[in-house]
């Protein structure tokens, strides 16, 4: 609650995600009438006939005035500014940008002075990690604005070739979702088959606590059916995300031609997902850091538990490194407008006024929708790391000395003190009978369950990132320009 008051006080004063939007972007204005007039050389005629019959309403005559044809080779040259923060404060969706991404700056805050503070003052009690709440929060914000931004394209009659697209490829990906799911453990390592384990085992010493006698375990085609329908939603969800991102940078390596380090950067930040899946191929990864030894060295690159870490901070780096080139991103999306009337001028015959300003405009009025679906994977990437590193029981000091856990070898919580209850009706006994409750659901989730759905969630999401991205990259390529 502090934190919340703290934001709300902050946020008119300084914002990060307006800062974002206003820290050197540029946007193109659109004509006005009057420019329009002068350069189609049209003047105004003003009807003298007094017969009723020929005379329009005022609103009518007003219409006609404001929008008139003008030939689409007309030689527009766009103005540019400074996009200022009173700009963007009416724009589409700005208010849920501005409280996601200072929220999330706030729940990343929280989560590195609640990690400092554990790692001097270990966690012994197996007191509660409030951080873990914020990301919660964090990630359910972020699934409820992408469900807002893809509903748009379920709106109206014109968006029937968006809903096919998203609808189409949620259920590619929930195929996909069960083709990586039936790949053995020797291949991509998740760790899912140990947290089925781990979840039969902990579930029936619940119920042997709560005296129910159960032989039936879960099914493993239900677990996993589970996991491929989430699989199926992220994947309509980032659709157009994936393919916004691949339209700005194949517009930014455009505009970098004569920047051989920054083309370089941009193509660093494309691929750099697709290098963060490979961390979870064990012949490729794994093996090779730890398992084997290379001539002249007495030992492997790095510990297992070293290895594990090195996966968490290559995507805490990845997402930071995108998070950096977001302002580059996004102005070469609102470079559109400009491209938008260099097509235009390539055109025959005409188009009336009103449809140029609204090509120009557009741009501009969806800047922050086309911010909320180029950082809310990135956010969601992120705290997901989060939770597989506090949930999954990992440390961020394992370079610097030995991983301080809380967890035994193989994999279950320290154990669990048992409240004595007295037979009374005091609001201590309730109390403690439900600590003893939330105890035992506790022994339930495990630290290798939460291992395995986890790192198949986190590794699940930078793959939909990236093959989005890539078929938006390949069509913009290959597709779009002809």
């Amino acid at each position: 609650m502090i934190v919340a008051s703290f934001l709300q006080k902050l946020s008119p004063h300084f914002s990060l995600g307006r800062w974002l939007l206003c820290c050197r972007l540029v946007r193109y204005l659109h004509p006005t009438t009057e420019e329009l007039r002068q350069l189609a050389g049209i003047t105004n005629h003003v009807g003298k006939g007094k017969n009723k019959g020929n005379r329009r309403s005022n609103g009518q005559q007003k219409k006609d005035d404001q929008s008139f044809k003008v030939p689409r080779s007309l030689d527009i040259q766009l103005e540019s500014t400074k996009v200022q923060p009173l700009d963007v404060v009416n724009l589409h969706f700005y208010p849920e940008y501005q409280w996601l991404v200072d929220f999330s700056v706030c729940c990343v805050a929280v989560y590195a002075m609640t990690e400092v503070y554990l790692y001097f003052m270990p966690n012994g009690d197996g007191e509660f990690n409030l951080s873990l709440m914020w990301c919660l929060i964090a990630i359910t914000l972020l699934l409820k604005v992408l469900f807002s931004v893809t509903a748009l394209y379920f709106m109206g009659n014109e968006s029937s070739g968006e809903r096919s697209m998203c609808v189409t490829c949620g259920l590619f990906f929930f195929v996909l979702a069960m083709v990586v799911l039936i790949v053995d453990e020797d291949i991509l390592e998740f760790g899912l088959d140990k947290a089925y384990l781990s979840l039969n085992e902990s579930v029936a010493g619940f119920l042997e606590t709560q005296g129910v006698n159960s032989k039936k375990s879960a099914s493993l085609i239900g677990f996993k059916l589970i996991l491929a329908i989430w699989c199926g939603f992220v994947g309509a969800f980032f659709t157009f995300p994936g393919l916004r991102f691949a339209k700005m940078h194949y517009d930014s390596l455009k505009y970098a031609r004569e920047s051989a380090v920054w083309k370089l950067i941009f193509n660093v930040s494309f691929i750099s997902p697709f290098l963060l899946l490979l961390l979870w191929v064990k012949p490729i990864a794994r093996d090779y850091f730890t398992v084997r030894t290379f001539p002249g060295m007495k030992s492997t690159l790095m510990t297992p538990d070293a290895f594990e870490t090195l996966r968490l901070v290559a995507i805490v780096v990845v997402a930071l490194f995108r998070f950096i080139l977001m302002p580059s991103y996004l102005q070469s999306y609102l470079n559109m407008a400009n491209e938008r009337i260099a097509e235009l001028k390539k055109e025959a015959g005409q188009i009336l006024s009103t449809e140029i300003q609204k090509k120009v405009a557009r741009v501009f009025y969806y800047l922050c929708v086309v911010a909320l679906q180029y950082v809310a994977p990135l956010l969601m990437c992120f705290f997901f790391t989060f939770l597989l590193k506090t949930l999954g029981g990992y440390s961020w000091s394992v370079y610097l000395s030995e991983a301080k856990t809380n967890f035994t070898e193989d994999g279950s919580q320290s154990s669990t003190t048992t409240l004595p209850v007295k037979e009374d009706d005091s609001i201590l006994a309730a109390s403690r009978h439900f600590s003893l409750a939330f105890a035992n659901i506790r022994k339930v989730f495990t630290p290798i369950l939460y291992r395995g759905v986890l790192n198949f969630m986190t590794w699940w999401l930078c793959s939909v990132w990236f093959v989005t991205s890539t078929i938006g990259m390949v069509y913009h390529s290959y597709f779009a320009s002809h």
